[in-house]
């Protein structure tokens, strides 16, 4: 058998790392011409460059008696190094191209309106100081809306409602905060109620502005109205987050939306206890890995999630997940 230091002395640096991937593909097929198939060349080219890097190495690395293919001494030395030479020469290409995404890669980040209000800016403003390359592109809809670009390959990541009930491609999903519902009214308006807090039976009698369709905020309100027994009746509807807020601050009616994103020209009513939440999630297709990028952008949100909620500066009315 010829030892390892054998082929390293005899090396003069001439083997090519295409030489070393058809050695690997004739050694794992046997068969020079299924070789030449599986790494799409020419047979007699594939021939000629195994010859080339037997000469080279100063050893026949295959015995070819009587058409069946085996490795000889030689081979069976050479069969692990070039796997592990062929492995870390990916490894690199993969590292590389990492490197250049985090310097100046894309992420297509979908996001529902009120964590783009109430939760994004902060965390882009630090994901834009540690990767000031990058270029966001952000998709604003409803999780609906979301998870369908997600399964279409339109977005790499978003921040949806869980669980996901829309079907197509599995979704992996990272729970991150309860988010508490309130109802909003306009502040010069009458109280929707003489209690401290409403009961979703308070509604049935209420002008509701309500979201257009595909907003999840539109199916949890509409649902929970009736789990309880009723029809919510609407005032308007249609609109996106900042269109119900405007004709709520107008008096047209009262509007269920996360505290987040009701500011202090708004009355805000909680609801009776266990009140309404609903919980946020990180989602990306199961079947593609985000890229370094937008991978990059998750670690930044986890970390902020994680700092903040110890801080207690979290967004109003949310909480970690427990």
């Amino acid at each position: 058998m010829i030892a390892l230091d054998s082929i390293a002395c005899g090396y003069r640096g001439a083997v090519q790392l295409q030489q070393l991937a058809y050695f690997l593909a004739v050694a794992e097929t046997r068969h020079f011409t299924r070789a030449a198939e599986a790494v799409h060349v020419a047979q007699p080219s594939l021939s000629k460059q195994i010859r080339a890097l037997e000469h080279e190495l100063g050893a026949p690395l295959f015995s070819r008696a009587r058409g069946n293919i085996s490795l000889t001494p030689a081979g069976e030395t050479l069969l692990p190094l070039a796997r592990r030479i062929l492995a870390d020469v990916d490894t690199a290409r993969l590292e590389v191209q990492e490197l250049v995404q985090l310097r100046s890669g894309r992420v297509r980040l979908g996001a529902t309106p009120s964590l783009l209000t109430g939760l994004l800016p902060a965390v882009l403003r630090e994901y834009r100081r540690q990767y000031p390359g990058i270029r966001l592109t952000i998709e604003e809809s409803g999780s609906r809306d979301l998870v369908r670009d997600l399964a279409e390959g339109e977005l790499d990541m978003a921040l949806i409602i869980l669980p996901v009930a829309a079907p197509g491609p599995a979704l992996a999903t990272t729970p991150l905060l309860r988010e508490e519902l309130v109802v909003a009214s306009a502040i010069d308006a009458p109280p929707p109620t003489s209690a401290d807090a409403m009961r979703i039976t308070d509604l049935e009698d209420q002008p509701l502005v309500m979201f257009r369709r595909g907003y999840d905020l539109r199916e949890f309100t509409v649902t929970a109205c009736h789990d309880a027994g009723f029809e919510p009746r609407f005032a308007i509807e249609g609109g996106e987050m900042d269109a119900v807020l405007g004709f709520v601050s107008a008096g047209l009616g009262l509007a269920v939306v996360p505290s987040m994103v009701v500011a202090d020209s708004f009355r805000i009513t909680p609801f009776a206890r266990p009140g309404l939440s609903r919980t946020i999630g990180l989602a990306h297709r199961k079947d593609v890995q985000p890229p370094r990028a937008a991978r990059a952008l998750r670690d930044v949100l986890l970390g902020y999630l994680d700092q903040a909620a110890r801080a207690g500066t979290l967004p109003r009315g949310t909480r970690p997940v427990t």
